[in-house]
């Protein structure tokens, strides 16, 4: 398919601070430990979803928004906080998220301990606004720090972040709540944050603000307007959609129909999340090394692994088998999520790249908001297998679009 003639985000020149090799991997470094608190504390609540459900005395489809409200917040959140990093300096911001997240954890620990669902449902929302700074500006920081050659890989490793925190909140979680009760788990992993504050605010000292002048309105509204953005976009949301409905059901389903502990349920699902560290940093590999820069076989091939892994999952009861398919559909899933990133970035001008990536941010977060929801509804009203079931339909959707996928720089 034709597509339109790519500008490439442009490397940093006379005008910007020359990075050392040390500095980038710091800020890369920084910029992931705050990434992997945050992803912590977003994916928790569902590692004790049984436990705040009694304690509360809430239903699976409530239940759903302790973790949904997050993502719905920065499907807001996303697009405003873009516009703002591709007119201000994203360190100043990153900081200011930190401190957002300290307030929102805190908030949210009190409101727990009072039974406050909605206060606590709050809290996560302040979060969630925290989650989409970092996460904007963090891929846009690091992409610019990086080279060319190796913009994929680095964007790959910070995004690999997000599955760390999410093995560290489902495989930490349940120990947590045992020990401090479960409003503990949203102070648990603010500290993390701060450590990775500290690591990146020297090292990202002088590349804050991009150089030139802000994009105009008009270079605002190309990017909304692009067909190649919505596919990417597209790809994004099924694969959230995808990751979430896993992150946030598995371990109900392995404690409600196979009668495991929830701890033991926490540390088997923890495996789906914690193969993206490999995953993320394999998908910026192959794209940049086997496939010469392209990013659409590897988006392709994603799906196509995913798909008939989702639609069998509930098919088998033999745990080790189970503890392989979370494996294998963790790892297919997130190739895409570790690619679409720098993918998104590359079919816009590079002046309005950190807008692109708060659009991918806030549509493939649009999937991971509605997918813990609607799971909970569909398990409500049908039971596991068929949640499974529509799990699965999406990777085949994936599968669609990935095919008309464009490929960045080439017609």
């Amino acid at each position: 398919m034709t597509t339109q003639p790519t500008t490439y985000p442009e490397e940093p020149t006379s005008s910007e601070p020359q990075q050392t090799h040390q500095s980038t991997w710091g800020i890369v470094a920084g910029a992931s430990l705050i990434s992997t608190g945050l992803a912590a504390y977003e994916i928790v609540p569902a590692s004790v979803t049984p436990l705040i459900r009694d304690s509360l005395g809430i239903g699976p489809t409530i239940a759903g928004f302790l973790v949904g409200i997050m993502f719905g917040t920065a499907v807001i959140a996303s697009l405003p906080a873009g516009a703002l990093l591709d007119r201000t300096d994203p360190r100043n911001v990153m900081a200011l998220a930190v401190l957002t997240l300290l307030v929102a954890g805190t908030w949210g620990w009190i409101a727990g301990r009072q039974g406050d669902y909605r206060s606590v449902i709050a809290s996560r929302a302040l979060g969630g606004v925290a989650y989409v700074v970092v996460w904007n500006a963090g891929i846009d920081i690091v992409s610019r720090a990086a080279t060319s050659e190796n913009r994929a890989t680095a964007v790959g490793i910070f995004t690999a972040s997000g599955p760390v925190g999410f093995a560290l909140g489902q495989g930490t979680g349940p120990l947590i709540a045992h020990r401090f009760g479960w409003p503990a788990i949203f102070v648990a992993f603010t500290g993390l944050t701060v450590v990775g504050l500290v690591i990146f605010w020297p090292a990202s000292r002088g590349f804050g603000k991009s150089q030139g002048e802000a994009p105009s309105i008009q270079e605002f509204g190309a990017v909304l307007r692009s067909r190649n953005v919505w596919i990417v976009g597209l790809l994004g949301f099924l694969g959230y959609s995808l990751y979430l409905f896993v992150n946030s059901w598995g371990s109900s389903y392995l404690t409600t129909e196979l009668g495991l502990l929830l701890a033991v349920s926490g540390v088997l699902v923890a495996v789906f999340p914690a193969i993206g560290v490999i995953s993320r940093i394999s998908s910026g590999l192959l794209s940049d090394r086997v496939f010469g820069g392209r990013r659409q076989p590897v988006v392709l091939g994603s799906f196509a692994a995913a798909a008939p892994l989702v639609l069998v999952f509930t098919r088998f009861r033999s745990l080790p088998l189970l503890v392989a398919l979370l494996l294998l559909t963790g790892f297919a899933v997130q190739l895409t999520l570790g690619l679409s990133f720098t993918y998104v970035r590359e079919v816009v001008d590079s002046r309005v790249a950190a807008t692109a990536i708060a659009f991918q941010t806030s549509v493939g977060l649009a999937g991971a908001f509605l997918a813990p929801i609607a799971g909970g509804v569909v398990v409500d009203l049908a039971g596991f297998d068929t949640a499974f079931l529509f799990a699965g339909l999406l990777g085949i959707c994936g599968i669609a679009v990935a095919w008309c996928a464009p490929e960045p720089g080439h017609s």
